[in-house]
């Protein structure tokens, strides 16, 4: 646990300090483009896990906050190979999959299919 900065950063005060703000900055900018991605397009919380990883060479709450992230990743996806959480994800998929095909049948029974622009021109 610690900073992984070579031995001739971490020796000299000034520099350790200033490799340190480096390493935030930069784990902050790809955070906060991770942040930008969840809304939009893109591996959002896939980005900003990486920039933790950042984090976590320079900084030890970081490395704990990964630690911890990592251990609830592997317990949820250990829950989700269970044959009974398996079994009731798929029906309440498909249960899901059913209401929103019924929703979907009844808005064009209601007002039927039309195009958004007029092909007849």
């Amino acid at each position: 646990m610690g900073s992984r900065a070579p031995e001739f950063i971490k020796s000299r005060r000034t520099l350790h300090l200033s490799w340190q703000v480096g390493v935030f900055v930069v784990g902050l900018a790809v955070v906060g483009a991770g942040i930008v991605m969840l809304p939009l397009p893109g591996p959002g919380w896939l980005v900003i896990f990486g920039g933790m990883a950042i984090w976590a060479t320079e900084f030890v709450w970081a490395q704990l906050v990964l630690r911890w992230t990592k251990r609830k990743v592997t317990e949820a996806a250990q829950r989700a190979l269970d044959p009974k959480v398996r079994r009731r994800n798929i029906i309440l998929t498909t249960i899901g999959l059913v209401i929103v095909a019924a929703l979907l049948g009844v808005y064009l029974w209601q007002y039927g299919f039309v195009m958004p622009w007029k092909i007849d021109r």
